[in-house]
């Protein structure tokens, strides 16, 4: 079931927590900075996983942490060309393959509660009313909770039905 959320995404009691990013991205933007931050191991394993297995868009990466939590990295943007350089743009189909990417994955580990931000609507620019429908077809109907922080609030934990 899908809960939509006010609250801080890293304050999260959920299994997983995804994000949207490109290919080589550089953390620089959101939260991807603050897992950046948060995790350095995260971000060393992320540039090595982009090195050496070039990832497409539409498709996802998957950490554990120590602690077992999973970030899970969709890759929703075309492709960074270089180290460095700019993201590309997030495009509803790369969402799209994704968030299929993201269930066959929820599926396969069963994973219990997963929480995203709304992805690709931030500064990189999708609507949310485009984006929404993706994710209830994708996820709403597997029987975990599933939670959207529509908006962020830092240090800000949310009540998250279970």
């Amino acid at each position: 079931m899908i809960h939509e959320l006010n609250g801080d995404i890293l304050q999260s009691d959920a299994v997983a927590i995804a994000q949207g990013v490109a290919p080589n991205d550089d953390f620089h933007h959101s939260l991807a900075l603050q897992l950046r931050e948060r995790m350095p191991a995260l971000y060393k394993d992320f540039r090595h996983y982009c090195q050496t297995r070039h990832p497409k868009s539409g498709s996802l990466w998957a950490w554990k942490s120590a602690d077992g939590r999973f970030i899970i990295n969709l890759f929703t943007h075309d492709a960074a060309y270089d180290h460095g350089s700019h993201p590309g743009r997030a495009t509803l189909s790369h969402v799209n393959h994704a968030l299929h990417a993201l269930r066959g994955l929820v599926q396969k580990e069963k994973l219990g509660s997963i929480a995203l931000p709304r992805l690709a609507c931030g500064i990189s620019g999708l609507n949310w009313e485009e984006v929404k429908p993706l994710i209830e077809h994708h996820l709403g109907d597997l029987p975990i909770p599933v939670y959207i922080y529509s908006s962020y609030q830092k240090g800000v934990k949310a009540q998250e039905p279970t």
